[in-house]
């Protein structure tokens, strides 16, 4: 059992405002509470900020070289490092992501993602001279104030790298609010900070439900939010911080399409075609589970994903032949189910899966394959966030590139041929914000990453993540000066 009874606050382990309210984990596995943690209250989330506020306006975290602050993310990057396989094993216990997909997605990629961004810090302009109509000015990036991230359940150690990651680079302190299902990994990232010492208030952890994270978001002393969440949420934070004029970065849900061209090499296509389409148990913001087929070939296609996905083994999460493990919670057992009920009664058909899985316990949904889907259909349109496909037909690259678009998400996508340049040009009409052409993967760490339409706004890595956590001064210098 993992019981924690304080909050990591102003560099410090400090007891709740208020006795009596925790947060219970439950393994998707067993179904049983293997960990406790204090909810936060309205006032431990005062005292957090009031925390980061005085890193900010008195401490010597803004004002530090940004050379110095990439050695502490550097240090930060290595501690997590050495706790990678701890880390991997509590993240899949709290949700149940399979040990073999959590080693990689849910403990190094964090590593390499910090690491990407203390070598960005050395190339980032903080300040630089420009000429302009008026003479030269000098253009500076200036931390954006106090932040507050806002954590999802399903790989939550590497959101929060995108969050603490570039909030260090730029130099604003940092309120990580942990979801309600996964908080026991922000314990072990508050341990690692602690060891490599950040400055008090830098980075503050404080585990706490959804209308706490709201009081959050809508606190005066708080001067930017970045969220990653469902789109639903999503909408409700962008209302508070226009409201507000608040800076916000919101990267949200997606329906990503894999699109398999008709020169595909489908036996060398498939294993990334797979890895992009069911990853963490299928909970994955850039799953790409529409896979559009050309009519040509569609049957080997259904044939060949559907023989895919039922060699992936599905059980016990601890075991590292698993590739499928149960879902984080009942109610989202409860919502996938419902959704492969509603594509039988939208006529799809069941190439794979809609039965019952064979465990007595845990949150399990049978991996399900769906064919002759109409890309109108609901389970085509709306994100499932489970194991589940749809395979969609299409007629030359015109008509892929259409259905591709046709989603009110765009987050993610691939495009996988023979022909390179073929795909390129694919990609390129593709309204998406991350794309791979024959690449497993659809991010790269050092470069931007986020959705058009309902998928979000900002972006986060890259240039881009660390500008969002930054404010923007224009200084008019005087005829001579020399700085």
């Amino acid at each position: 059992m993992h019981i924690q009874d304080r909050f990591y606050i102003g560099g410090e382990w400090v007891e709740p405002a208020q006795s009596g309210a925790v947060l219970e984990v439950v393994s998707p596995f067993t179904e049983e509470v293997v960990g406790r943690v204090p909810e936060a209250a309205e006032l431990d989330m005062d005292r957090a900020v009031a925390a980061a506020r005085r890193a900010f306006e008195e401490g010597p975290w803004p004002r530090m070289a940004p050379s110095e602050r990439a050695a502490l993310i550097a240090a930060l990057a290595n501690e997590i490092r050495g706790r990678s396989q701890e880390f991997a094993q509590l993240i899949t216990l709290e949700m149940g992501s399979p040990i073999s997909w959590s080693l990689v997605g849910q403990a190094l990629a964090p590593t390499m993602l910090l690491d990407a961004f203390a070598a960005l810090a050395a190339e980032f302009p903080f300040e630089e001279e420009r000429q302009g109509m008026l003479g030269t000015s000098l253009v500076r990036h200036v931390p954006v104030g106090v932040a507050a991230g806002i954590l999802p359940w399903n790989v939550p150690l590497f959101i929060a790298a995108f969050k603490l990651g570039a909030a260090m680079t730029a130099g604003a302190p940092l309120i990580l609010k942990p979801s309600p299902e996964t908080p026991l990994d922000s314990y072990l990232l508050a341990q690692a900070a602690e060891k490599v010492g950040l400055p008090p208030g830098v980075l503050n952890i404080v585990p706490a439900g959804r209308e706490v994270g709201e009081y959050l978001v809508r606190h005066p002393d708080i001067d930017k939010v970045s969220f990653t969440g469902s789109t639903a949420a999503g909408r409700k934070i962008a209302a508070i911080c226009g409201e507000q004029l608040k800076r916000c970065t919101l990267e949200l849900g997606g329906k990503s399409a894999a699109v398999v061209l008709d020169d595909v090499d489908l036996a060398t296509a498939l294993p990334g075609i797979m890895s992009n389409s069911i990853i963490n148990n299928g909970q994955a913001c850039l799953s790409q589970t529409r896979i559009l087929a050309p009519r040509s070939r569609y049957d080997e296609v259904v044939d060949a994903v559907s023989t895919a996905v039922r060699e992936m083994k599905v059980g016990d999460p601890m075991d590292p032949e698993v590739g499928i493990g149960p879902l984080v919670s009942q109610r989202q057992k409860d919502r996938v189910n419902g959704y492969i009920e509603l594509g039988v009664a939208e006529g799809a058909r069941v190439a794979l899966g809609a039965g019952k899985p064979a465990f007595d316990r845990g949150w399990f949904v049978d991996p399900t394959v769906f064919a002759d889907v109409d890309n109108h259909m609901r389970i085509a349109q709306e994100e499932i966030f489970g194991p589940v496909l749809c395979i969609i037909s299409y007629d030359g690259d015109e008509e892929a590139v259409r259905i591709a678009n046709d989603s009110a998400y765009g987050l993610s996508g691939s495009v996988w041929t023979q022909d390179p340049a073929r795909g390129v040009e694919i990609a390129k009409g593709v309204r998406t914000g991350t794309y791979g052409v024959n690449s497993v993967a659809t991010m790269d760490l050092r470069n931007p990453f986020g959705g058009f339409k309902a998928s979000g706004i900002g972006r986060e890595a890259g240039r881009e993540g660390i500008e969002a956590y930054c404010e923007i001064q224009t200084i008019v210098l005087p005829p001579g000066y020399e700085g």
